[in-house]
């Protein structure tokens, strides 16, 4: 008999989470884990993963579960998650994100009956998304949780370490599971480039990410600067929305940066194909899709050295860690901007390294033998 799985996830913006649920419900097999998804809505400024990339997924959608916090529309999801819960009964709820994570968590101790409780940290929850009195808040809330929680799955070695760190659940609690991806499916590079207009003989630079204030699209353009003070010939290109959008994109152009903003792209494969480095200039991150991407594709990165980034950029192996000041990233740029050689073998590494840490096989099967072992206890 199928286990039946309950996902449930805030939203499905583009991004990481979404990518990895998306994967789980189309990966597992149908013939051992019946599937549902539960999930809000995307803010107007969000791409909805759903929407534009995961059109084959289908999902139940509950008002309010989304980010924005408001009493009355959190009511509302958080009873519609209880009688789901009850209609449903599910063998296993899969929480991801931090509200669904919340809501999702006591809907199912109040919903009674015997399922197991699995909740996947994608990113470094207590670093740059609350501050002061809401950190001990939010980390005396997830203490709770976590005594009413059978797994927690941290997506990098990082995550879990700094939860531990601050009493949130038990070390044998823990699975560290590493996102996969699919091989990119992308033409040559210079039929990439010929694709998307871009100059043969130019060097480009991609960031891929959504722009708000944890990614630190102003670093980035402070980097695009630093270059052009080092007299670096490089050009950057950006990728993704968000409401840091417009106002990167003004500064760009007044200060006359080599920045192209391309908004939100499916392309994502064919874009790292026509680059010659990635870059991650964030504040705070579990372990970005969008830099594996890069290292598939064949792409020495240079990101700044937070969260569990080390897990996929090896410093000086794939890529370079940096600090988060603009000129560390300028001149790790400008070290692989004047040697080619150098670009080529940390890329090749990046490459071999993605393939045996971050296949898609190996993300379900984690998730497959987690879920069967969970019914066996």
């Amino acid at each position: 008999m199928a286990i039946k799985v309950v996902q449930i996830i805030a939203r499905m913006n583009v991004g990481g989470p979404a990518v990895i649920v998306a994967d789980l419900m189309r990966g597992l097999d149908p013939a051992k884990f019946e599937q549902t998804l539960i999930t809000g809505y995307c803010a107007d400024n969000e791409a909805d993963y759903l929407e534009t990339v995961a059109t084959d997924v289908k999902a139940t959608r509950i008002g309010g579960l989304g980010r924005s916090i408001s009493l009355a529309a959190d009511a509302k999801a958080f009873f519609a998650l209880i009688a789901l819960i009850k209609r449903e009964r599910p063998d296993v709820i899969h929480t991801h994100t931090a509200k669904a994570g919340v809501l999702g968590r006591l809907a199912a101790i109040l919903a009674g009956g015997n399922a197991v409780r699995i909740h996947t940290f994608h990113g470094h929850l207590l670093h740059g998304y609350f501050a002061g009195w809401k950190v001990k808040l939010v980390i005396e809330i997830e203490k709770f949780l976590a005594t009413k929680t059978d797994y927690l799955i941290a997506v990098g070695n990082q995550v879990k370490d700094d939860l531990l760190a601050a009493g949130i659940g038990r070390p044998e609690q823990f699975r560290t599971f590493f996102p996969g991806l699919p091989d990119p499916v992308a033409d040559t590079f210079e039929e990439s480039r010929k694709a998307l207009g871009l100059d043969l003989d130019k060097t480009y630079c991609t960031f891929v990410g959504r722009l708000t204030q944890i990614k630190r699209p102003d670093r980035l353009l402070d980097v695009a600067k630093a270059c052009i003070a080092r007299g670096l010939d490089l050009n950057f290109l950006v990728a993704g929305e968000g409401e840091l959008f417009e106002a990167s994109q003004q500064r760009a152009i007044e200060e006359n940066l080599p920045v192209t903003f391309l908004g939100w792209r499916k392309d994502i494969d064919q874009l790292f194909a026509a680059s010659d480095i990635a870059i991650l200039t964030s504040d705070n991150e579990g372990i970005p899709l969008t830099l594996i991407q890069a290292a598939q594709a064949g792409l020495p990165i240079v990101a700044t050295n937070v969260g569990s980034i080390k897990d996929i950029v090896i410093d000086g192996e794939t890529g370079f860690l940096t600090s988060t000041q603009a000129g560390a990233m300028a001149s790790a740029l400008s070290a692989l901007v004047t040697d080619i050689d150098l670009r080529d073998n940390l890329g090749m590494a990046g490459r071999a390294h993605a393939k045996k840490y971050f296949s898609l096989a190996k993300s379900l099967q984690d998730h497959s033998d987690l879920y069967n072992y969970s019914q066996n206890q």
